[in-house]
């Protein structure tokens, strides 16, 4: 994908376009409540956005959870970009930001059936598995010194 660009969605449109990604994936493909998909976290994120070319194509969010502790939520790639590095690149970005604004580890709850790709990007889980929004999820975490 030689378009492929990650950026901090910092205007209206990039964020809607982030927001758009992740109503196509959570609520439409999956099934999440859409009140529960937005919540009072978005006002305060930092929100990520990936394009092809002007095509909004996978989102995320970072957030402070705990000190020096971000928390990754919200990965979002549409389905027919998957397998294609559109993940991998938005983490890539996240992260670098994280380090930028001081956070020394992440967190995140991934769904079970993403586990392998946090697991590839060194991601740990921690802890059993739990229900979040109907979904089977794992905690998992990251040192990023």
């Amino acid at each position: 994908m030689d378009d492929l660009e990650v950026q901090v969605a910092e205007t209206d449109r990039e964020r809607k376009d982030a927001f758009a990604v992740r109503y196509e994936v959570f609520v439409e493909e999956q099934g999440v409540d859409e009140e529960l998909e937005y919540d009072a976290h978005d006002e305060t994120a930092t929100h990520f956005v990936a394009y092809d070319g002007d095509e909004p194509i996978g989102a995320a969010r970072l957030r402070e959870y705990e000190d020096a502790v971000g928390k990754v939520e919200r990965v979002a790639v549409r389905a027919s970009r998957r397998e294609t590095g559109v993940g991998r690149a938005l983490m890539e970005k996240l992260e670098q930001h994280a380090r930028a604004v001081g956070f020394d580890t992440l967190t995140l709850h991934s769904q079970t059936q993403a586990a392998d790709f946090y697991r590839n990007l060194d991601y740990e889980r921690r802890g059993a598995e739990f229900e979040e929004a109907g979904i089977p999820h794992v905690e998992m975490r990251k040192s990023l010194e």
